[in-house]
């Protein structure tokens, strides 16, 4: 008939279906597409919740503020060197209660506590003060069979550490280390043990300066001072010490001594000399011993 269409042979039909565009059912693609992002927003957020149970999250927030705080001139061998040490800070790394461990795992401690205590100069009064409670923690850690606190025995045996890698003389720090230090089994509170090492770090620098003076006064061939000139020098610091309200901080005993100044030292050796008759000499450890005695006096005993 002439209205009908006319059938395509078999094989025609076959390659028309062949060329005809495969379409997925419609249905099917929103909901794969759903399903793979809701997929990945739980994966990550399992992943950032994993990180935070952990601690990571705040671990790395914490170097980063600590590089921000300190500034130092190399920051990845900076953060190198604070991952390295993170690991004794935990209390479950305390368990080692017996002996050899529990010295080596004190040692660990002392090192890095003091690694703790020079990151930030002691001008630097926010960030040294939550440096020397970073230490404090470090060293109160507490094991299977140990209460959490610090006693007298470690608190004393950092304060020398710190004494000892400043480069100062022992007969120099060692008056203030008998004013300063605790008995072994005593407890030691943060307040002092703050106190104790502030003491330190202001006492070794104001003794590098008190050799820098001595420097200037030597003889350069004998390495001796004129003793008139040594004590006239000491007698201006100190009253240079006594001057003002000192009783606040061991830092104001070093801003004092800056006051020793171009002029006042200038009338000192004026005054030293206007003497004619011969003096003895000084030697440098003399005169650091005298130096750092202004100093110590100063610095309130523990108890």
């Amino acid at each position: 008939m002439a209205g009908l269409p006319v059938p395509l042979p078999p094989a025609k039909m076959a390659a028309v279906e062949k060329r005809r565009p495969a379409v997925a059912p419609a249905a099917n693609f929103p909901d794969s597409g759903r399903t793979s992002v809701s997929q990945a927003v739980a994966a990550a957020e399992s992943e950032d919740d994993f990180l935070r149970q952990v601690g990571v999250t705040e671990m790395l927030r914490a170097a980063l503020l600590k590089v921000l705080e300190t500034r130092p001139e190399e920051p990845i061998a900076f953060l190198a060197h604070y991952f390295e040490n993170m690991g004794l800070r935990s209390p479950a790394n305390g368990g080692a209660g017996e002996p050899p461990g529990q010295l080596l795992l004190q040692q660990q401690r002392l090192g890095r506590a003091l690694w703790h205590l020079r990151l930030a100069h002691h001008s630097q009064r926010t960030a040294f003060n939550n440096n020397v409670s970073v230490a404090y923690e470090c060293l109160s850690a507490s094991g299977r069979k140990k209460k959490p606190g610090l006693d007298g025995r470690t608190y004393s045996e950092l304060l020398k550490r710190v004494c000892r890698d400043g480069g100062a003389p022992e007969e120099v720090v060692a008056p203030l280390l008998r004013k300063i230090q605790c008995r072994d089994h005593e407890a030691v509170p943060l307040g002092i043990f703050r106190t104790g090492m502030l003491s330190c770090f202001v006492l070794l620098e104001f003794v590098a300066r008190a050799s820098a003076l001595f420097q200037l006064l030597e003889d350069p061939g004998l390495a001796v001072a004129d003793r008139r000139v040594g004590q006239a020098v000491l007698d201006t610091l100190e009253g240079a010490l006594s001057a003002g309200d000192l009783a606040t901080a061991p830092t104001h005993y070093l801003e004092a001594g800056s006051r020793l100044g171009p002029d006042n030292l200038a009338r000192a050796l004026d005054r030293a000399a206007a003497g004619r008759r011969p003096s003895a000499p000084m030697a440098r450890e003399e005169f650091l011993e005298k130096a750092a005695a202004l100093f110590i006096a100063k610095v309130k005993p523990v108890g």
